[in-house]
């Protein structure tokens, strides 16, 4: 099988969705009924671009803007049309995707990850839905709620959840360095770790900043810990002075992979309580390290911690509900990677993704 992905990142970005396309693509590339990926990615690379897997083409001439992607994609079609499944990275490519599979005749396999597909899209992406032969989703949540409107009910439809590579995490002690840089000695630390964008403050950091005064009543030496970097901080950090905890809440700003573990490590409890989150590979790897996690059970989080088996859930929109959530988790024990975290394991992703290989090789024969 000869594949042709459309994909935002992966090796060479940052984030979940560069993290799930690696894993996809490397998944792709171990398959026994694969002979050869190519992948186009849209946005510019942020760092430098791992060792690739063999089977794998990664043109990156396309990187430039819309017309360089669209030329990348016609310049390797024309090369080479012959494409077995052409898989779409993201619902703004459909169009694009659509297009190829007229000239290639390939089937079309798209992939979804969060709020991207909760609602209806412009109106030549929900057009071009009736050309998509097999949905792959990052949750149940997110394929639920794209099947609400999407009206492409005799797709085949397949659950493809995170990977965590468990053995670049585990158990250890605070970080000296770390604890004496942010002056998080002898407190209680809360952590959250994402981006600081304004379209993404369903993930909840003004509630958690908003409960740190009655928190404060019951453990007065907390520490609210919030790992990441966007627009949206200069916002937070006006409400933190609004409320007077500019000595309680540290913002560390970008922090690179390497150093992802340390940070997490640092927590006595991740929490998270967000509205909008597509699955929420944050919580795979603050449990991974061993830290208890306080999630939402509104979005996909829920499915991160395999609905509450690993971790207490919360609804977002009642503080009380989530004050208690944290001061449970604050009475679990740290260091313990819960039972069951292996379902998420990388293993477990490939077995999964060469699955639907199979099962998309089967249909496509028929």
């Amino acid at each position: 099988m000869k594949i042709l992905y459309f994909v935002t990142d992966a090796f060479g970005g940052r984030g979940g969705i560069s993290q799930y396309n690696r894993d996809f693509i490397n998944s792709l590339c171990s398959a026994d009924n694969c002979e050869k990926v190519v992948a186009i990615p849209r946005k510019k690379l942020v760092d430098r671009i791992e060792i690739l897997p063999q089977k794998l083409t990664y043109i990156t001439s396309g990187i430039e803007g819309k017309l360089a992607y669209i030329g990348a994609i016609f310049h390797t079609i024309r090369a080479n049309p012959k494409f077995d499944l052409i898989v779409c990275g993201h619902l703004y490519m459909l169009p694009l995707a659509c297009l190829v599979k007229l000239w290639t005749k390939a089937p079309i396999l798209l992939e979804i990850y969060g709020i991207e597909a909760w609602k209806p899209h412009s109106n030549i992406v929900n057009y071009c839905l009736p050309a998509v032969d097999f949905v792959v989703s990052i949750s149940q949540i997110t394929l639920d709620r794209f099947q609400s409107w999407a009206n492409i009910p005799k797709v085949q439809q397949f659950l493809l959840p995170n990977a965590i590579a468990l053995e670049q995490y585990g158990h250890d002690d605070k970080n000296s360095e770390l604890t004496s840089q942010y002056g998080l000695k002898d407190k209680i630390v809360l952590m959250t770790l994402g981006r600081l964008d304004s379209y993404e403050r369903y993930k909840g950091f003004d509630a958690v900043i908003e409960l740190l005064p009655k928190l404060n009543e019951i453990i007065p030496n907390l520490a609210y810990l919030i790992v990441g970097e966007g627009c949206d901080r200069e916002r937070l950090e006006e409400k933190v002075r609004s409320l007077n905890l500019q000595g309680q809440v540290i913002f560390t700003g970008f922090i690179s992979e390497a150093k992802k573990a340390d940070h997490y490590r640092l927590a006595d409890v991740y929490v998270m309580p967000s509205k909008g989150e597509g699955f929420g590979f944050v919580f795979l790897e603050a449990m991974a390290c061993g830290i208890p996690v306080v999630a939402s059970k509104v979005d996909g989080s829920r499915e991160a911690v395999r609905n509450g088996l690993l971790g207490i859930l919360v609804n977002p929109d009642d503080p009380e509900e989530v004050k208690a959530g944290i001061l449970e988790a604050l009475k679990r024990p740290k260091g313990v990677i819960p039972q069951g975290l292996e379902y998420f394991s990388y293993e477990n992703f490939e077995r999964r993704c060469h699955n639907i290989c199979d099962q998309i090789l089967q249909v496509s024969s028929r």
